[in-house]
Order: C-alpha cells, then sequence, then structure tokens
C-alpha cells in the first residue's frame, strides 16, 4: 500500500538530532501500523514491533522486555526503531517508559520510539503525567477522498457510500455490500467500541452507549436534543451521561457531537448537538441501504453527502487550532462553522437543485459578520473539489 502524506512528516521528526517519542494517534484499522513500519524501512533501520492489543492485557515486565530486545537490535550507525501498539492497555505504562527513555537518552542509546495507540484519552492521559517534554503527537485520521481516489480509484460515490476504511476497500462490492457491511460491523465497529471503550473505560450503561453510537450514525448531520435523545433511546439516563459518552465516541474517531456556535461557551456547551461521523462507512453498514438504493434515496443521500463533508472537517481539526460548529436559529440554519481564533468561515452543502431547508447563510453574516462564506455542492464549489481541498485553504 502507498504511503499517506504524513509519511515524510514523520520520516524528517525521526531524523531530528534532539530526540523525541512520536505518538501517532487515530482509530483502528487507518494505517498506524503500516504507516510505522513503512517509515522504519525507508530508513533503513531495524526494528522492533510489539502489541498490547490483547484479551489480557500485557504488564510491566513485559514491556521492559521487548525494550530490551529492541535496544540488542541496535545496528551501529543505523540504530532501532521500536513500535508499541495500543501502550495505553498496560497499566503504568508511561512510567516505566520515562525511565527508559530517560537512561537510552542519558547513554546515548540509538532507539527510536514510535508509540501508536486508538484510545486517544488514555494515550494523552499517561503521556502528560509522565511525558512531558518528551513527546509529539501526530494525529492519524480516516482515509481522505483524496487518498481513497488516487490509491483505489473511487469515485465521489462510492467513498460517500463506502467511507473511507483501507482494510476495507477490497470488500467494497457496489453489487453486494454484504460483506463489506459484515467487516465493518464486526471488525471495526464492535472492535472499537468493546476494546477501546469499553474494556478500557467504567461506562455504567454499556448498552446505552452502544444504542446512542446507533442513533447518531442514523441521524448523522442532523442536530437532536438531549432530550429527544433519551426519548429515542427509551433510558433513565441523563443529559450528562449523554454528552460524557459522545465524548467517548469521539476520541475513539467514531462519532462526534458538534455544538451550535456562539459567542459564549457557555450557550455552546448547552446546545443540542449535531451529530456527524467519522466516517461515512458507519452510517451506511448500520443501515439497510444497498450502493444503489442510497445513491436514488435523494433524502439519503443528501444526509450522506453533508456527512462526508462533515466527516472530512472532523478529520482534517485533528492536531489543528480549528474548531468546528453547526449554527441554528428557529428555522434557519447553517451546517458547518470553522473558527481560528477571530476568523469565522460559515460552509452550506447542497447535494441537489432542491433544497428544502431554509438557508441561514444570510441572518449569519449579518450576526457574526464571517470571513468567508462558502456554498459546497450545487451551484458553488463541487464537493469533490472541496474533499481533495487542504482546510488551511478555507479559513484564514
Amino acid at each position: 500500500m502507498q504511503a499517506r502524506p504524513i509519511f515524510n512528516q514523520l520520516i524528517s521528526r525521526i531524523q531530528e538530532p534532539r530526540r523525541f517519542i512520536q505518538v501517532l494517534l487515530g482509530p483502528r484499522q487507518v494505517g498506524k501500523t503500516t504507516l510505522a513500519l513503512q517509515v522504519s524501512e525507508v530508513l533503513d533501520k531495524p526494528f522492533h514491533f510489539i502489541s498490547a492489543d490483547l484479551a489480557t492485557l500485557q504488564d510491566l515486565a513485559w514491556l521492559q522486555q521487548q525494550w530490551e530486545v529492541a535496544r540488542q537490535k541496535i545496528v551501529a550507525g543505523k540504530g532501532c526503531v521500536l513500535i508499541i501498539d495500543e501502550v495505553q492497555k498496560i497499566s503504568s505504562w508511561s512510567s516505566l517508559i520515562k525511565s527508559l527513555w530517560d537512561a537510552d537518552t542519558r547513554d546515548k542509546v540509538d532507539l527510536s520510539v514510535i508509540i501508536l495507540g486508538s484510545s486517544p484519552w488514555l494515550v494523552q492521559q499517561g503521556l502528560t503525567e509522565s511525558l512531558a517534554g518528551r513527546f509529539e503527537i501526530i494525529p492519524i485520521t480516516h482515509w481522505s477522498f483524496d487518498e481513497m481516489s488516487k490509491i483505489f480509484g473511487w469515485t465521489l460515490e462510492k467513498y460517500a457510500y463506502f467511507g473511507g476504511y483501507p482494510g476495507a476497500a477490497p470488500l467494497a462490492d457496489e453489487n453486494d455490500p454484504s460483506r463489506w457491511k459484515n467487516y465493518i460491523n464486526d471488525s471495526l465497529i464492535e472492535t472499537t467500541i468493546s476494546r477501546d471503550i469499553l474494556l478500557m473505560t467504567h461506562i455504567n450503561k454499556q448498552a446505552l452507549l452502544r444504542r446512542l453510537f446507533q442513533l447518531g450514525c442514523s441521524y448523522s448531520g442532523q442536530m437532536l436534543s438531549y432530550t429527544k435523545m433519551l426519548g429515542q433511546l427509551q433510558d433513565s439516563g441523563n443529559t450528562t451521561t449523554l454528552a460524557h459518552y459522545l465524548e467517548l465516541l469521539s476520541g475513539a474517531g467514531l462519532l462526534a457531537g458538534l455544538q451550535k456556535f456562539a459567542n459564549q461557551q457557555v450557550r455552546q456547551r448547552g446546545s443540542s448537538p449535531k451529530f456527524s461521523v467519522y466516517n461515512t462507512a458507519l452510517m451506511t453498514a448500520q443501515s439497510n441501504m444497498t450502493f444503489k438504493d442510497a445513491i436514488q434515496d435523494r433524502s439519503f443521500w443528501g444526509r450522506l453527502i453533508e456527512s462526508v463533508v462533515g466527516a472530512h472537517l472532523l478529520n482534517s481539526i485533528r492536531g489543528t487550532q480549528i474548531e468546528l460548529f453547526y449554527w441554528r436559529e428557529g428555522d434557519s440554519e447553517v451546517d458547518f462553522v470553522l473558527k481560528r481564533g477571530d476568523s469565522i468561515t460559515a460552509i452550506e452543502v447542497k447535494s441537489g437543485p432542491e433544497n428544502f431547508r431554509r438557508s441561514g447563510i444570510d441572518l449569519f453574516v449579518r450576526e457574526f459578520k464571517p470571513s468567508r462564506v462558502l456554498l459546497v455542492g450545487d451551484q458553488g464549489i463541487p464537493v469533490s473539489d472541496f474533499l481533495k481541498s487542504p482546510i488551511t485553504k478555507f479559513i484564514d
């Protein structure tokens, strides 16, 4: 498989004289391991790959043993790369790595370390607790339309339906997507929820989290109040629990709850969230829609296109200072709002000649005076062009 654009950035960081632990954070099955191994091969360095992603969690003694194995693989003039996958599943991992890393730095041991993690909140907790000043984070996101187009030759329609999971690409059969759907549901969704969220975080209502994820995927591109969510989920939980579960799902790169744009931060936090998947495969794999059905159902296809744009924005802002919101006042709505410092960009997505919603762009412009106003889709920037453009192109 070809290397991703982030490939060169990782190579340059490892080659720098000053030593940092490189931390690749991102969802499952987006190529973190492949990327790390490709870098090791290009640098012509021996490497040692280990994974703590097991049903029985590894312990500190195992980690220390594996670190020593990597030290023994060091070749003079080349060094060695130690790649640690799912490190957050080892209790107190960060303290031990700090000790080993500091010892190697002191003794000038030529060992580069790459940490891979699919539970960002747990990895970051360990980093900030023990490894301050010793690491750099590189966000690894779902594959973009540009990447899937270049490597697999996908059209916009195919990308909108099958999403950005490269490992599932060989199963993406437009005539019979059943095998592809089973792979997404069983190998990606279930594994992420059970191993990266439920196994690693104390969840009082596991069934509620699962139902919230399913509800959010079916409503992606739509706003839903917490009260209506509880009604749909038929649960006696509270809004605080739902908001927390949404944060966990977002951290795992599955589902986000966008907040309403407002001048006051308190109003943003108290608003009804707008669901947005990080990968449209999460929508279609759980639906009864075939590829042909999805294209012909204009309502579903419209939400899918808006969700494709939302996913592109969500993945693009990872590791940046850009924030993503929606805006609504009465019946007037703006699909997406980008904010970086004082710069604001309003984005409206239009998937076809008909537009049943009342655009809120004019009202938003009068109230907030955005730096840019974009129309993506019919009579605006073609969706395919927008998805292939870096997000920095659209915000000052």
